[in-house]
């Protein structure tokens, strides 16, 4: 016990700052792809047509990019010679039309109720690393739970197969007002590449209203933290690029 001690004194704290600060640490995100890179050229046709998730469109133009339903396959960047550019940040949450922050009442401590609604457990995965020493959203006042009844925050992932809908419907009514709901990566948001078909809706919000949407398949972990932190009200933007 006493070597632990020592050597965690000797290598400091290792947890991310964010949102107190931007974090650049490698590997915080993979990124995700933009379309500026192909504009003007003359094969912009064929690159949206090999799109499996339908999330790229052509115009005159160029080339338009639904980040809801893309599944950053690489097909696209392949056919484009590399010219797609990458977006390197994280903070990619937003809200819905209709989406709203829980409120003050709420910026100390919230409970989350995670649902898998048929996902591949990709975004399951990068779920389960908030909890991880590095990102630790407990020191941030976020809390899972078990249990819908004492759940402030619905967090979805999937496209919500047919199996799935009746329990996830259960877990929404169960939830106290208020409560927020938060879509949490491609499938949850569209479908992707599943949805809509006999066995899965066309992601999770044509069964329940979405208050935040998290596009990227997965979503980095910080990319679920920023929607969990707009979710609370806790967000706010700060001169260094950081949040609390």
């Amino acid at each position: 016990m006493t070597k632990w001690v020592v050597k965690g004194l000797k290598t400091g704290i290792k947890t991310t700052g964010y949102p107190g600060i931007h974090e650049t640490a490698e590997g915080v995100s993979p990124g995700r792809p933009g379309v500026s890179g192909i504009e003007g050229t003359e094969d912009f046709k064929s690159i949206a047509e090999s799109c499996p998730a339908d999330a790229l469109t052509s115009t005159k133009d160029g080339i338009s990019l639904e980040q809801r339903r893309c599944i950053d396959c690489f097909r696209c960047s392949r056919l484009a010679q590399n010219r797609i550019t990458r977006d390197d940040g994280y903070e990619w949450a937003d809200f819905t039309a209709a989406g709203k922050p829980l409120g003050p009442a709420f910026t100390r401590s919230v409970h989350i109720r995670i649902v898998d609604a048929g996902a591949c457990a990709a975004c399951l995965s990068e779920i389960k690393l908030m909890a991880s020493p590095y990102y630790n959203v407990h020191r941030l006042g976020l809390f899972i739970t078990p249990t819908p009844r004492m759940a402030d925050v619905l967090m979805v992932a999937g496209p919500l197969t047919e199996h799935m809908r009746l329990s996830l419907e259960k877990t929404f009514e169960a939830m106290p007002t208020p409560k927020v709901v938060i879509a949490v990566g491609t499938c949850a948001l569209s479908g992707g590449v599943f949805g809509p078909s006999f066995a899965a809706q066309g992601g999770i919000g044509k069964t329940m209203p979405v208050d935040v949407e998290i596009p990227g398949c997965p979503p980095p972990p910080l990319a679920i933290i920023h929607g969990l932190l707009l979710a609370s009200g806790k967000f706010r933007k700060q001169k260094d690029g950081g949040a609390l």
